[in-house]
């Protein structure tokens, strides 16, 4: 029977000082949420400790959802996160594995103007202008094509497919295997952690994504994404980015509304889906990058 060891006097420091910190970052979000989900009448009283709503009332929620540009903005932030992440990780692992093979034709130059390309943004002039020439405007593959691929985040999945045993490669090859079976089944099962990684970064970029949105999608005010209204009502003080003019409510309804919690409902509903992310992503982080391969 194994004993365990005594905790000593650091490690309860140090979890002390650890449990500190995640209190000041989880309280604030907690406050908000009590104060969208309070009554608009006690919510303005509720001081910046309070995480417990006070007589829960939706309304804040209900005006959120029943704006005619906001959900559509809902929508198209869903679709542009999914379906960019989706692109970003295709292109980026793709990428990594042809950088890592060792017989690649000119890798250090194809390296050294990737590198540049990180270093020296060429700036949003060039790439509007792109934009523009293809037809872009308006789309949302304006918004997906041109952050496609982060050389950042290319360095990162390259040293992860860099583990990968050799032994299993040529073992892929004497058994026949092409490129695209050996990035299936060898170096994505053995990668996992990696790729969970960078699709937890591109997630997260995509789903703030607002300065290409509010230049790119301007043909119709269903096209926006939902950080674009945030920022206009949360940043700017845009009351009629989100009250609108819609007749859904009466007059003395809307005059109930505490602005400020109703920045608060705003705000919950901008990030609940990218936190969504988070459990099916820390899975990842405590296994080991070569687990269930061979050691050389």
């Amino acid at each position: 029977m194994k004993h365990r060891k005594p905790i000593t006097v650091t490690q309860v420091v140090l979890v002390a000082f650890l449990f500190l910190i995640t209190l000041t970052m989880l309280v604030p979000l907690l406050n908000i949420l009590a104060k969208s989900l309070s009554s608009p009448e006690l919510s303005a009283s509720m001081g910046g400790l309070s995480i417990i709503p006070k007589d829960v009332d939706l309304l804040n929620y209900k005006i959120v959802f029943s704006h005619p540009i906001l959900v559509p903005s809902l929508i198209n932030s869903i679709v542009i996160t999914l379906v960019g992440t989706l692109v970003n990780i295709l292109l980026t692992t793709t990428a990594a594995y042809a950088l890592t093979r060792p017989k690649l034709t000119l890798k250090k130059p194809i390296m050294v103007f990737l590198i540049i390309m990180m270093l020296f943004d060429p700036g949003m002039v060039p790439e509007y202008i792109v934009v523009q020439q293809l037809g872009l405007m308006g789309s949302k593959w304006s918004v997906i094509l041109v952050t496609s691929v982060n050389v950042y985040y290319l360095v990162i999945m390259m040293r992860y497919f860099e583990k990968v045993p050799q032994s299993l490669v040529e073992a892929a090859v004497i058994d026949g295997a092409n490129h695209l079976q050996m990035l299936a089944k060898i170096f994505y099962p053995l990668s996992k952690a990696g790729i969970a990684t960078i699709t937890m970064f591109y997630a997260v970029v995509r789903w703030n994504e607002y300065f290409r949105a509010s230049i790119y999608l301007t043909k119709k005010s269903t096209d926006t994404v939902l950080q674009v209204i945030l920022r206009q009502f949360v940043v700017l003080g845009d009351t009629v980015s989100i009250i609108g003019q819609q007749n859904v409510f009466d007059y003395n309804t809307m005059a109930r509304v505490d602005y400020g919690a109703l920045k608060g409902a705003t705000i919950i509903v901008a990030i609940i889906p990218i936190l969504l992310i988070y459990p099916f992503v820390l899975k990842f982080y405590a296994k080991d990058v070569m687990a269930g391969g061979i050691k050389e």
